[in-house]
């Protein structure tokens, strides 16, 4: 067990027995009294390593509070000063780059907007050829691995030397409790594929609901992530942006405070953990032999509708088999939203299945 502590973004990347990197501030930052009396709270309260703001806020509607500017940078840099904190700002073009690095900033941050556009990120990677900073990198809006790695590897080919990826959930139109669905297999696949990149949460992003930052974060650190980025201000309710996501800095510091960070694997395996690991193996193979099962019946029903001339798709039945499993989701305790995406995986294949079968009889 250990605990979140003060330390360099050099001595995080470069160290791998290193606690989590805690970054903190607001959403916007609004003002030089909001953004200092914030930074000075936070110092106070917890063990922040890069004190964050939002300086330009790309916003879905227009008419949305899109961020001061450039001046406000310079609010950022100088709440950083005051307090002795490094400070991390979004980019979304070089001219963002050029401005940050003017001022002062300490490490940057690519937002999911951005990442999601390989022509964005290939222009702030040039920008920042032979220029020392870390950047890191946020998940694209919806889950789409390759962009996400290509975004880091964009970088690293650039010169980038320190770059890390910001896990804060993804777009999706099923009914849940969070703002973006944390899918958190989706780090999973990042690590897989890119093992020497550190990944750190984003519980605000993921919440959307300050309520629920402590839990995301404290799965973010079972799962083991090495780091939080919490958006927090003096006074949330009256933010500019994302009020509700926002924790005052003393709950910052509770939640801090009170969250169990495991970082060493017990030598010898839990016999109790082993006997249920082994009763999920079987169950694992029994869904893998009741998927095959359906897609026998998958194959069935393509011959038919090639034989009778009928359509692959049919709306109706699919949203009442999704409307009835969610249902049943619901009556069993489950995640509504986990049936509706399970079976929306299931019926795709389903459905690509049988155009294949149908294209190979024509």
């Amino acid at each position: 067990m250990t605990t979140i502590h003060t330390q360099s973004i050099e001595e995080w990347f470069d160290s791998t027995a290193i606690s989590p990197l805690l970054i903190a501030g607001p959403c916007s930052v609004e003002s030089p009294e909001q953004m200092l009396e914030t930074a000075q709270q936070i110092k106070r309260h917890a063990p922040v390593s890069l004190l964050r703001g939002g300086v330009w806020k790309p916003r879905t509607k227009p008419g949305s509070f899109e961020g001061i500017g450039s001046e406000a940078m310079r609010w950022l840099i100088d709440a950083g000063k005051e307090t002795e904190t490094p400070t991390t700002v979004e980019v979304a073009n070089a001219d963002h780059v050029e401005l940050a690095l003017k001022e002062g900033a300490d490490v940057l941050w690519i937002g999911a907007r951005t990442t999601v556009n390989p022509f964005y990120v290939q222009e702030i990677a040039e920008a920042l050829k032979g220029v020392k900073i870390p950047v890191l990198v946020k998940n694209p809006i919806h889950a789409e691995i390759g962009l996400w790695a290509g975004a880091i590897e964009r970088f690293l080919h650039a010169g980038t030397e320190r770059v890390a990826a910001v896990h804060r959930g993804f777009f999706s139109t099923a009914k849940s409790h969070y703002r973006n669905e944390p899918e958190w297999q989706h780090s999973f696949d990042l690590r897989a594929l890119m093992p020497e990149i550190k990944i750190i949460c984003d519980p605000s992003h993921i919440a959307g609901d300050r309520s629920l930052i402590h839990e995301v974060s404290q799965v973010a650190m079972d799962l083991g992530m090495e780091g939080l980025m919490i958006e927090t201000h003096r006074n949330p309710d009256v933010a500019l942006s994302d009020p509700l996501q926002q924790v005052t800095p003393s709950r910052l510091g509770e939640i801090i405070r009170s969250l169990k960070i495991h970082t060493e694997v017990p030598v010898e395996p839990n016999a109790e953990l082993a006997t249920l690991r082994e009763a999920l193996d079987v169950l694992d193979d029994q869904i893998v032999d009741v998927l095959q099962k359906r897609f026998e019946k998958v194959k069935d029903i393509a011959a038919i509708k090639e034989r009778e001339g009928l359509s692959i798709f049919h709306m109706e039945r699919w949203l009442k088999l999704v409307q009835e499993q969610t249902a049943r989701a619901e009556s069993k305790h489950m995640s509504p939203a986990f049936i509706h995406e399970l079976f929306a995986l299931v019926h795709k294949y389903s459905v690509d299945y049988q155009t294949e079968l149908i294209k190979k009889e024509s």
